[in-house]
């Protein structure tokens, strides 16, 4: 059964989009379950997740599931079809696709990851209820210029710009390619997922096109940056082909650009509770298409 909500509470906790940045507390829970709650997840990884906002498991995959999903990788991005489809995002210099948003459907294999009991068992574990995916997406870098991604956190864009009400949730990110330190790994701020930043600027019209290729609104000054990471700097993520990192909704995060001979490729999947879905836009003249940000509210089972 497909459920979809088209409400808004009364109740904005985490303003945004405002003329000025500011900082405030947390007002939510990191680890919403209760102690002790069975899952893929052992204490360790839990608390690690709960004190830095992320824990890195090396490895979630096998040698022979990540070679699965790598070929699916390189076939949606060889096929004319994909490319021409609004999910594809085109680097604006190389051409090259640099993400496919809404792989798990447009591809079987990507949704078996999706069901898989280790990635949907370790987010209802986090997050303390069933889940539903906000968003996938296959992201690219192939070396010699793919361009990184800015600092920003994740739910300030997806309270503002979709609706989501709470920090109720949480990204997997898993290495299809080895992620070394040079070839523009992710990059997060441990500890700045307990700080939620206010950003200031408006949300202009059909902001998300520009967005997906460089993001401008929802960015932080370098003020803000260097104030989040002096309690405890700046971690950067590396691992093998099959690792896999989740991390908070509210993590400071970006990568640098890959100008490496070495490719970087990652499926990056997003898991709101069911308890916290998209409803209009807290800061934005209108939603984001679906492919971006779910209405489909369906549990993954």
């Amino acid at each position: 059964m497909t459920t979809t909500h088209n409400h808004r509470p009364t109740t904005d906790m985490y303003p945004t989009r405002g003329t000025a940045e500011t900082m405030t507390p947390r007002r939510d829970p990191v680890v919403w379950s209760a102690p002790g709650t069975p899952g893929p997840l052992g204490r360790p990884e839990l608390m690690d997740y709960d004190r830095a906002g992320f824990t890195t498991l090396d490895p979630l995959l096998s040698p022979s599931e990540v070679a699965r999903f790598r070929a699916e990788l390189d076939r949606l991005v060889r096929d004319p079809a994909v490319r021409l489809d609004e999910r594809a995002v085109v680097e604006p210099t190389s051409r090259d696709i640099r993400s496919v948003f809404e792989v798990h459907r447009i591809s079987e294999v990507f949704a078996s990851l999706v069901r898989d009991e280790r990635v949907v068992g370790t987010a209802c574990q986090i997050l303390g209820s069933d889940v539903y995916v906000h968003q996938s997406r296959i992201n690219v870098k192939p070396g010699f210029g793919a361009s990184g991604f800015y600092w920003h956190s994740d739910f300030e864009t997806w309270h503002a710009e979709d609706g989501l009400p709470r920090m109720r949730a949480v990204s997997v990110s898993i290495a299809l390619t080895d992620n070394y330190a040079t070839n523009g790994s992710l990059m997060i701020i441990p500890g700045s997922h307990r700080t939620f930043l206010s950003c200031a600027g408006a949300t202009s019209e059909d902001n998300y096109k520009k967005s997906l290729r460089m993001q401008e609104a929802g960015t932080p000054s370098n003020e803000a940056v260097t104030a989040l990471s002096e309690p405890s700097g700046i971690r950067l993520i590396t691992g093998r082909s099959g690792s896999a990192t989740w991390f908070d909704c509210n993590c400071m995060h970006g990568s640098g650009d890959n100008i490496t001979p070495y490719p970087r490729s990652n499926v990056f999947i997003v898991f709101n509770s069911v308890e916290n879905t998209a409803g209009d836009p807290f800061a934005a003249p209108a939603r984001r298409p679906a492919f971006v940000a779910a209405r489909d509210f369906t549990p993954v089972r």
